[in-house]
């Protein structure tokens, strides 16, 4: 009877470890040659330096990278790559008394899924130089965007349109009709790594680009820790 009562218990240790064995040794070591990293957006140069991965040289590949910049919140506090330092950064363009409404209610519903992880930041730039800190707070609130993690930037167009054009390499022109300015821009959301890297442009008002956002955000996020547990 003893010994029967070994036996069973070897049994189901050996059930309950096959599945461990499975996903923490095998399902790594296959599936490792099938991880596909998100493509980066730009220009790409080869330099003529190399880095190590494993005792392996790679040449390095300079890649187009989202200059510095410098807008003001909700809160009118200063918001650069300095305060942004280490985070990966999902950004898109939108201004006030813009007709596309659904736009930020699509941010929101991303964004609260991320509420809890330090890793992912929101910004939000208006391209009319009209908004500032004090009417777009009145935004922010109606979205419950809070600074630090959800900010509504704006700034002067000298500085906002060539970082969206050459930085984030979207269109943008601002014309005048019937006495008023109105603004056409790329309605894309935008995903930068935490070396200011374009990883994905998102149709901002389509279900499935949305859906794939939300899920890159994730790969994203798996690739920094390899990049960090590769030494990178």
């Amino acid at each position: 009877m003893k010994s029967f009562s070994i036996k069973k218990t070897l049994i189901l240790v050996s059930i309950l470890a096959i599945p461990g064995f499975l996903f923490f040794y095998l399902l790594p070591k296959f599936a490792k040659n099938r991880y596909k990293s998100l493509p980066i957006y730009g220009e790409k140069i080869v330099a003529k330096t190399f880095h190590s991965v494993k005792g392996k040289q790679i040449p390095d590949t300079i890649y187009h990278l989202v200059p510095d910049f410098s807008f003001v919140n909700q809160e009118n506090e200063t918001i650069n790559w300095i305060a942004l330092k280490g985070k990966i950064v999902v950004l898109n363009l939108f201004y006030k008394d813009s007709p596309l409404r659904d736009v930020n209610k699509n941010i929101k519903n991303i964004a609260d899924g991320y509420q809890k992880n330090p890793l992912i930041r929101f910004l939000s730039l208006s391209v009319n130089p009209l908004d500032n800190p004090s009417n777009l707070k009145e935004t922010a609130s109606s979205l419950e965007a809070k600074s630090g993690k959800w900010d509504i930037l704006s700034g002067d167009s000298i500085k906002t349109y060539p970082f969206i054009r050459q930085g984030l390499l979207l269109d943008m022109i601002a014309h005048e009709d019937d006495g008023k300015t109105k603004f056409i821009y790329g309605n894309k959301i935008v995903l930068l790594d935490n070396q200011h890297r374009i990883r994905g442009y998102y149709e901002a008002t389509n279900p499935d680009a949305l859906a794939k956002l939300d899920d890159e955000i994730k790969v994203l996020v798996a690739e920094e820790l390899r990049n960090l547990k590769d030494g990178r």
